[in-house]
Order: structure tokens, then sequence, then C-alpha cells
């Protein structure tokens, strides 16, 4: 009999019970079943919000639940039927390491699924509770979603181009953070628990995770009062660190200090413009930058991405196209990565764990489940026990 190559995964052999809707709990337990946890989600009858996302569907659901629920156990339950809640609390308290849900502010409370209940019948236990402004504070009783917090905790105000109006990141980086900050906190509970034998209560939400994105923004703001401002592709602190137009499309090059600049100048057959009194210092280029920008952007329009792309490389200086979903997903290093992966000819590829152990990658989750797939496993295990 062949061995499980998920066997030896570092979260093997633990249980996650994943109550999460959306993105930020599910991608968290996503990434808790990529790492080898058993994890069971627990859908409404319903089923998980992104099921109904578009416009791209795949076998029924939105292609986002997909994306994010692979190589779990769905199990459908109405926890506002007394009888299927004693079944949940029943699986949490008989089997579950770990219990995660983003339930809305007092809903935990409301069918003691809170991490005092919880942990007062099972001091063991891990409870992760994923909110949207916090667990403390006169907002923490809000419900939010990631568009929301990226205006509250103004990464808007530093997003898009300079007099127009404000611009949320393309991706939901608020969502995505926070799971990731989750699994961050599961992970050290666990470690803790093995050396005290206690669990612990994990808080994590969207806006504390928006606030950390805002790290140096809020550091320079401490520093001078500079509030910061929109740059488009670039960034406030450092120039040039932007998209310039090429003959046949955008590349960023970022020359992050003096000598990378000096270095760019010369590839672009302008050496005298790293003497330049205005360019010298990135403190002058930063006061200068829309005379910079334009120098560099003239001269990079001459040619393609991709001559651009071989010049700087062999230069060693830091460059990349600014590329379209499909040219990420066709390029050679992102294959070469082995990131993107399917468990059978009929399904498509999707992005697994971003990490490595040993140099090996995890092997690629299993398929989305269907809503509640894993009902019959369930009393059977409740049963069992």
């Amino acid at each position: 009999m062949q061995n499980d190559p998920r066997a030896d995964l570092p979260l093997a052999g633990i249980t996650v019970v994943e109550l999460g809707d959306s993105a930020s709990a599910p991608f968290a337990g996503h990434i808790l079943a990529g790492l080898g946890a058993q994890v069971w989600k627990v859908e409404r009858p319903a089923g998980d919000s992104s099921r109904g996302w578009g416009p791209s569907q795949w076998k029924g659901s939105g292609a986002a639940f997909h994306a994010i629920n692979r190589g779990k156990r769905s199990i459908c339950l109405d926890i506002k039927d007394p009888v299927q809640l004693a079944t949940l609390h029943d699986l949490i308290e008989g089997h579950a390491d770990v219990f995660l849900h983003n339930l809305r502010p007092g809903s935990a409370e409301q069918y003691h699924l809170d991490s005092e209940n919880l942990r007062q019948r099972k001091p063991e236990l891990v409870v992760c509770e994923v909110g949207a402004y916090g667990h403390l504070g006169p907002l923490s009783k809000l419900p939010g979603y990631d568009p929301l917090m990226q205006a509250f905790s103004g990464i808007m105000t530093l997003t898009g181009e300079d007099g127009q109006a404000p611009v949320r990141a393309g991706v939901s980086i608020c969502d995505f953070g926070t799971g990731m900050w989750a699994v961050i906190g599961i992970a050290a509970a666990l470690v803790r628990r093995e050396r005290k034998q206690i669990g612990a209560t994990v808080n994590s939400s969207l806006l504390e995770t928006a606030i950390a994105w805002m790290s140096i923004g809020i550091a320079n703001y401490a520093a001078d009062g500079n509030p910061g401002g929109r740059h488009g592709s670039g960034v406030a602190f450092i120039v040039p660190h932007r998209a310039y137009e090429a003959a046949d499309g955008h590349a960023i090059i970022s020359a992050a200090n003096d000598t990378l600049f000096a270095r760019l100048c010369d590839a672009l057959g302008h050496p005298e413009w790293a003497t330049d009194p205005r360019f010298a210092t990135n403190a002058g280029r930063i006061a200068n930058r829309n005379a910079i920008d334009g120098l560099i952007g003239e001269r990079m329009k001459q040619h393609t991405r991709d001559h651009w792309q071989k010049h700087f490389d062999a230069l060693g200086l830091p460059c990349a196209s600014v590329q379209t979903t499909e040219e990420l997903y066709a390029h050679e290093q992102t294959r070469a990565l082995g990131i993107l992966g399917r468990t059978s000819e009929d399904e498509i590829e999707l992005v697994g764990v971003p990490l490595s152990f040993d140099r090996q990658r995890p092997p690629a989750l299993a398929s989305a489940p269907e809503i509640g797939q894993d009902n019959a496993r369930l009393h059977q295990l409740l049963q069992d026990a």
C-alpha cells in the first residue's frame, strides 16, 4: 500500500472545524488543509456565499469557491436548529484541535460557539475568531468586508493615480492577509499547546491586517506628519520604483538605492543622470519625481518589454513586465515553481500552497466539496466515538 504523501506534512493529525463564509476564514482553512490538517467545513443549507460568486463558474459553483476550499470535508448543518447545533458541538468538543470561524459579531455567543464557552468545556482547544473591525473598540460589533477595510485604513488614499478617485487593490488583500495571520496565530497556539498543554483564543481581523499593510505609511506619518499620497504604480518613498510604458506594454523598474539608480542610468544610455544634482540621491529624485520619471519614460518607449527585461537582467537591475493573468498562467517561471496543480484531468488548475518543505511543495489538494457531501462520514465519526 502506497504511503499517503500528506502524512508527513507539518499539520498532519490536526483536526480543524471551520465555520467560515466568503473569503477570510475559508482561506485560512484552505492553508491549514494545504499544510496537512483535516478540515471539516461547516456550511449552511444555502452553502458558502462564494459558491454564488461570478462570473466564472466551475461544476455549479463560483470558481472563487474552488480556489480557497479544496482539500476540505463539507458538512451541511443549520446551526439555528438545536439538534444540528448539538451535532456541531459534538464535533468540536469531541474531535477538534482548532475551531475557526468568522461569524457575525454576537452570533458565536448566541450559539454558545464563543471561545469562553468552548474552552471551558475543552481547555486544550484553539479557537480562532476572524472579525472585521477587531474584537475591541467601539466598532467591534460591526460587520465588514475587504473594500470597507481598504477604505477605513487609508489604503485607498495611497492606491491609484494622483487626483483621481480612490481605488482598491484588485485582489482581496485584507481577506487573504487576515486568513494568513489567522494561520500564523493558530500555528503558534498549537506550538504553545505542545509545551504547556493549554489552548488559546486567537483573534484576527480585516482591519488589523489593513493597519499592518499601512505600517510604513504610519511610520512616515508619525515621523513628520506626511500622510503620503497616490503615486499610481509607484510609491512615496523610492524613485524610480514604478511602471513605465515600453513599446508593447508596461514594465516595473525598481532602483531602490543610489547604486542601482546609477546602474540604471548607464543601462539607459544616460550616465549623466546619476550625477545630476536633482537626481543623485533618492531624496532628490523624490523631490524631482516628475522630471526623472519623464526622462526614463521617454527612453523606455523605444524598445519592447522583452528587450528591456533581457537588458536589465544582464546588468542585475530589478525589472518585471506588467503581465496579464494569461501571461502569468503560462509563464515558464510559474510552471517551474509547480504552484499550479490539479488532482484529476477533469479539474481546473488551481494555486497550491506557496510554501515548500525540504524543497517539496505539498501535493495538490482534493477537489472542493459539494455542499454536505461528508455528512454521512460525520455521523459515522460521532457514532464511533
